[in-house]
């Protein structure tokens, strides 16, 4: 070997480590015009150079050039063609190799575990053993564990697993590290932990990998142990140990661990921060994310894309949006997990259009949208009942062959479910080739929004069948389905059912959903009874919903309970005196609707004002009562008084206990024509063609007034119109209401 070979492979030695490919093939030049032959050792560097710089068509240019290649020569070649996935080349240069030693198998069997083709991969190893034993090395069983592990193949595994003993490669920790990973994926963490036990020797990597293990399958406990038993541990045992609690949903230990971390002086890398700010959210510890925020600014690690995308995500799980939106701004870089962090996070803060807007830039920029970000965008277009736009990435999804993944299903069925198009979310509920828990909940939320009990318990029943565990969520859809129906030996027996039969621990909202069955259907006193033997007080809601159905069976006495109830709860939250106020206004009770109002007042309290949208041609048209801000208003107060004539001709009379004001009947008849739902609906009845249903979303209850002359509107118009107000969706057709007129 001359002492020009060795000056040439060590510049091509500094353009690899550099990652500099035009200096490589200067190099290359000056080589072809001074090194008359140059030996098989340079041109074995070039090919190896060019193969790390990526450049497949100059290092087979400079292999074929090569005129007596030795093995380094092929199996450089066949490396590189190996890890490129370039699996027909790779077979091409392996089947002219006069001879294969160890890392030629390897390379081979190498390349086709890459692509995940088990098959090959088995083949390959298969032939090799024939080939001679003498191949086989601890690259070889590694590989091999890692192909089962990855593909899930728990059966190839333990045969490997078998091998190896055999061979006698058992107490090698190469080896030892994927064989343990492998099992614990698979779940067979006992498996796992005895082959720990019995290893002879292990150093960190391995007591990390066990330790993964473990918390991957949820003994936390004897990770603990496990990692306060070692001897020495490295960085990567603490963010092991603080990742596998977080995923664990234990957030404040996590947190205790980053702190004694820390007093360690460990250096800490960018799974450490994610999973320190995934623990600051679970938590909701705003003070505590900004800390770790503030020490991700010192140890420079701002610009990295996971760390800013989780600092996102942390700040928008603990509501700070304003902190989370100035995070995004700032990232010198973006990929489509920091665009979905945003996005989700606007979604979850109740800021739909926001989500919307966010994927529309997010395309704009040239990203496109993964499985989660798309399923995610489409969530916001449910909850804000926007058909129009969610039908459009319904569209997008097929396209772009991402409807494939049961996310966007999911959330596709949800989207059709919340705008009412029950028909449609069925259709695509059976059209999915895998159905989970969360396909089967969302069509259960579907149905029990719209009040179709029976076809709701159908399919819970049909879930049961199916061998799936419902969650809570599930429940929640069930027993408010009982309770829109007036099921009310149904829904005590699924609550019953909830706790004995599937262990699931009713929360707020389950039992929420019982005071709401049994106010619904008269029985107060029952209800009163229900809440004073839950294990804590009712939340806002629970106290609303009973108030609420004292107003509609007019009970005083248990309306001033849940009323003062509410307003001890939350003092600011106007629905604890707008319903009592209706129940003295439809009692005739002025002057205590009076005293409220200037409770109300003294106390700077404001009803939230009702109102009430449509879309049309991709714009939402908004509207409030008496609006005239509408340049259609002219239009929609003529067609709402048309209506209103042959509504009184059908035998329309209105409800004058929705009125809360002490005034005149004929201006209570006024204020009650231009509530906001009837100013869209009439919008709807004028743009809307004929055949279309005519879609209308409103932010509060709808009034027993309002309920009564959409039916009449349906019925005289032949139109069907499709109501989803705070509690739940109204079908309007021929007159008639899908929630038979109890909501």
């Amino acid at each position: 070997m001359s002492s020009n070979s060795n000056y040439y492979c060590s510049l091509l030695k500094i353009c690899t480590e550099t990652r500099n490919q035009t200096q490589a093939k200067k190099i290359h030049c000056h080589i072809l015009k001074t090194v008359t032959n140059p030996e098989t050792f340079l041109l074995n560097n070039l090919v190896n150079a060019y193969s790390k710089l990526g450049d497949l068509t100059y290092a087979r240019y400079v292999f074929d050039k090569i005129p007596r290649p030795n093995i380094f020569s092929w199996n450089t070649i066949l490396f590189t063609y190996s890890k490129s996935g370039n699996l027909s080349d790779m077979n091409y240069i392996f089947n002219r190799m006069p001879k294969h030693d160890g890392v030629s198998w390897n390379s081979l069997i190498s390349g086709y575990a890459s692509r995940g083709l088990v098959t090959e991969a088995v083949k390959g190893y298969n032939s090799m053993l024939r080939d001679g034993v003498i191949n086989l090395n601890r690259i070889t069983f590694s590989t091999m564990l890692i192909l089962s592990s990855s593909q899930g193949c728990v059966d190839l595994g333990r045969q490997i697993h078998g091998q190896i003993v055999k061979f006698g490669f058992g107490s090698y920790v190469f080896v030892g590290c994927p064989l343990i990973d492998m099992y614990s994926k698979a779940g067979f963490v006992y498996d796992a932990k005895r082959f720990f036990d019995e290893m002879p020797e292990r150093n960190v990597v391995m007591y990390n990998t066990m330790i993964t293990g473990l918390l991957r399958c949820g003994m936390v406990e004897d990770s603990r142990w496990l990692f306060h038993s070692m001897q020495e541990k490295d960085s990567i045992s603490w963010t092991t140990m603080i990742t596998g609690l977080t995923q664990n949903g234990l957030y404040r230990e996590g947190i205790d661990f980053f702190r004694e971390m820390r007093i360690e002086g460990l250096a800490m890398d960018q799974f450490t921060f994610g999973s320190m700010l995934t623990a600051c959210g679970g938590l909701m510890a705003l003070e505590e994310g900004k800390q770790v925020h503030a020490f991700v600014i010192r140890t420079n690690h701002k610009d990295n894309v996971f760390v800013g995308s989780a600092l996102v995500d942390m700040y928008c799980k603990c509501k700070s949006i304003t902190s989370a939106e100035a995070v995004f701004k700032r990232m010198t870089h973006k990929n489509v997990v920091s665009w979905t962090a945003l996005l989700v996070g606007y979604g979850q803060n109740g800021y739909s259009e926001e989500a919307i807007r966010i994927f529309f830039d997010m395309q704009r920029n040239g990203i496109n949208p993964d499985y989660y970000t798309l399923g995610s965008v489409i969530s916001s277009c449910a909850n804000l009942a926007s058909l129009e736009e969610g039908a459009q990435f319904h569209g997008q999804s097929i396209v772009s062959g991402l409807f494939s993944f049961t996310t966007v299903s999911n959330a596709l069925v949800t989207l059709y479910g919340k705008c009412g198009s029950l028909e449609d979310a069925n259709r695509l509920f059976n059209e999915m080739n895998f159905r989970d828990e969360v396909s089967w909940t969302a069509l259960v939320s579907g149905y029990s929004q719209f009040g179709k009990a029976n076809e709701t318990i159908d399919l819970f029943q049909r879930m049961l069948a199916h061998g799936l565990k419902p969650d809570g969520v599930t429940f929640v859809g069930v027993l408010s389905a009982c309770s829109r129906a007036g099921l009310v030996e149904k829904g005590y027996q699924y609550f019953e059912s909830m706790v004995k039969e599937h262990g699931i621990v009713p929360v707020v909202d389950h039992y929420t959903c019982m005071i709401d069955l049994l106010s619904r259907a008269g029985r107060l006193e029952e209800a009163r009874c229900f809440i004073s033997k839950m294990p804590f007080p009712p939340d806002a809601i629970g106290w609303s919903t009973l108030l609420s159905s004292c107003r509609l069976h007019g009970n005083l006495e248990i309306g001033k309970w849940a009323a003062a109830s509410l307003q001890e709860l939350e003092p600011h939250n106007p629905a604890g005196y707008i319903l009592l106020s209706s129940i003295y206004a439809a009692k005739g009770k002025w002057d205590n609707v009076a005293e409220l109002r200037r409770g109300m007042r003294n106390k700077g309290v404001r009803k939230e004002p009702g109102c009430s949208w449509i879309n049309y041609k991709g714009k939402v048209h908004i509207f409030s009562a008496d609006d005239q801000t509408s340049l259609f208003s002219d239009q929609i107060y003529a067609e709402l008084d048309q209506l209103n004539h042959k509504m009184i001709e059908e035998g329309y009379v209105p409800d004058m206990s929705s009125v809360l004001h002490d005034v005149e009947e004929s201006e209570k008849i006024k204020m009650l024509n231009y509530h906001s739902e009837r100013l869209a609906i009439a919008f709807g009845l004028i743009f809307i063609p004929p055949g279309l249903p005519i879609r209308v979303v409103k932010n509060l209850r709808v009034c027993g007034d309002c309920h009564n002359a959409t039916k009449y509107i349906s019925k005289i118009t032949q139109r069907e119109i499709l109501v989803r107000d705070a509690v739940r969706f109204h079908l309007f057709k021929d007159g008639t209401c899908s929630c038979g007129d109890f909501w």
